[in-house]
């Protein structure tokens, strides 16, 4: 059951960052060929949604190194460092969110950036974005490291 629970959390985890990748590689070049008219109807649309879909699956992926490390802590693991790892870069890829996303996002909702601001601020969003997407992956690697090192622990009962 351990096993189970360990490889539905990388495979959670994947998931996200795969979401992430899609964003990144589908919807913001979407976004740039778009006219200012056409970007700020199509966010005030589609933007609550997607907002939506990113904030729990964000949320989900961000509790799982957090659970991990406490797990660790309960069994005292030696897994507990890489844990600590994984969840430190987990809560850095949520810190973005506030430090860039939520006010840049916000601007997107109200549509009062100028076409050239407008170009220039999906260049930059799209830059953070990747950013993050490497700040998710390092704690995936972690994530999987400590995992491992878990199993490694687990010695089976006959």
């Amino acid at each position: 059951m351990k096993s189970f629970l360990f490889y539905f959390s990388i495979a959670i985890f994947s998931i996200f960052i795969g979401s992430q990748i899609t964003e990144g590689v589908l919807l913001v070049p979407y976004w740039k060929s778009l006219s200012p008219n056409d970007f700020y109807s199509y966010y005030k649309k589609f933007g609550p949604s997607i907002s939506q879909f990113y904030s729990i699956l964000t949320v989900i992926a961000a509790l799982i190194p957090i659970s991990i490390s406490i797990y660790c802590k309960l069994i005292n693991s030696t897994a507990l460092n890489l844990a600590l790892c994984s969840s430190f870069f987990a809560m850095l890829f949520i810190a973005c969110f506030y430090i860039y996303f939520k006010d840049t996002n916000e601007l997107f909702y109200q549509g009062i950036l100028s076409e050239v601001e407008l170009k220039k601020e999906l260049v930059t969003w799209s830059y953070w974005h990747w950013g993050r997407i490497i700040i998710e992956f390092i704690s995936l690697v972690f994530l999987m490291f400590s995992l491992i090192k878990i199993q490694g622990n687990y010695i089976p009962r006959n």
